[in-house]
């Protein structure tokens, strides 16, 4: 039973920022039930499907019911309004103004339900030029620096992640906001509206370090002048590491790893202040002295010396690696249609209330009747519904 157990969700959101929030609390035990439109959201078009499933929306969208209903119809929102009513959260990541429009807007939804907890995910917020933009994850990269700080050092040309890193960082931000506001209507007894922008939430998760220059404003500097010691990718004989020393015992420990007497007595680099000084020139020096050894007797001797090092890994490789072993980071079920399945474990593990994935990403209306059943619909209204295109 997970620390969420009874708490229910309605998912109305797409594509990953809502959806992903989404995923979390149902791991944590909420019932979430997504609402889709009589075709599916847009992720279910997106990959190649296996048993009807594309693994990017079955990983964004796992253990979940789906209800496929058209919104659009009289009939539909009366379904919607049933549900609104028995659910205490409401998600939803639509342009701002396009759910006052459909009729659901937060005003409207909290005359239905009192003590909902109402989220708005946007692009950009409710006000300002781009607001009634469209808005995918590169945009947000884009504006919010992301893209400078992943620049290339030597030709200065601006890089993006080549991950959907803005969407998850809001729905990581949007799931605690949520937990926050079930636990504030547990001790006031009121529901809230939560409204959360992506370029908000990814400029808050860049900000401690990557905007380090723009803190004082009295003492101001070009950030990216301060961010290429992040860099720490070394070449060995058959493969790459990362290698970071940031102490001096670190640091001096990385020297008698490499056997560099040269390095450790070199007083550019005495401080932490003196390797950050010159990090350009001790990571060539450090990278020349790397390239010389095979990754795991270097890796060994980093480890002996209590310098904080690793391979890179390939994204093939991480199913066997020890440590990931170790800690059954990656899940592998038998789910039946879909054979063996893997998914990331839930990183919170708790203590008396275990996160679990409660089951498969839903078929497009899978639950639909089941859904309808419980609010009160006979076989024979889930049927007619259905004759008449509401439901799928």
């Amino acid at each position: 039973m997970g620390p969420l157990e009874g708490i229910k969700v309605l998912d109305l959101s797409a594509m990953v920022s809502g959806p992903v929030a989404a995923t979390i609390l149902a791991d944590q035990g909420a019932e979430v039930i997504k609402v889709e439109p009589i075709v599916g959201e847009q992720m279910r078009h997106m990959g190649k499907p296996f048993n009807g499933v594309p693994p990017t929306f079955y990983s964004c969208n796992r253990g979940k019911k789906s209800l496929a209903i058209d919104l659009k119809s009289i009939k539909g929102k009366s379904i919607l309004e049933r549900l609104i009513k028995v659910n205490d959260v409401l998600i939803q990541n639509f342009r701002p103004g396009a759910m006052s429009r459909m009729g659901f807007g937060e005003d409207t939804v909290r005359e239905i339900n009192q003590r909902i907890i109402y989220v708005s995910i946007s692009g950009f917020g409710d006000n300002g030029p781009y607001a009634h933009q469209r808005v995918y994850d590169p945009v947000i990269q884009a504006l919010s620096g992301a893209t400078d700080i992943q620049a290339d050092k030597k030709a200065a040309r601006p890089k993006m992640f080549r991950v959907i890193v803005a969407d998850k960082v809001t729905a990581l931000s949007a799931a605690q906001a949520i937990t926050a506001a079930l636990l504030a209507r547990e001790r006031s007894g009121k529901g809230q509206h939560i409204q959360l922008s992506m370029l908000d939430a990814m400029i808050a998760f860049l900000w401690p370090e990557g905007m380090s220059g723009l803190v004082y404003a009295d003492s101001e500097f070009d950030p990216a002048k301060a961010t290429g010691a992040m860099d720490l990718v070394y070449e060995t004989q058959d493969g790459f590491i990362t290698a970071g020393a940031v102490t001096d015992a670190q640091w001096q420990g990385m020297c008698r790893a490499l056997n560099s007497n040269e390095l450790m007595n070199d007083e550019r680099f005495f401080t932490s202040l003196d390797r950050i000084r010159y990090a350009d020139i001790r990571k060539e020096i450090t990278a020349r002295e790397i390239e010389g050894w095979k990754t795991d007797d270097i890796l060994h001797r980093l480890d002996s010396e209590g310098v904080p090092s690793a391979p890179l890994l390939k994204r093939t490789e991480l199913l066997d690696h020890e440590q990931i072993l170790a800690n059954d980071t990656v899940l592998r079920t038998k789910i039946d249609g879909f054979g063996e399945v893997r998914q990331a474990s839930p990183p919170a593990r708790f203590s008396e209330t275990n996160s679990e994935i409660k089951g498969p990403a839903p078929k497009l209306g899978e639950h639909t009747d089941e859904i309808l059943v419980s609010l009160g619909f006979s076989d024979g209204d889930c049927q007619a519904l259905r004759n008449e295109g509401v439901i799928l």
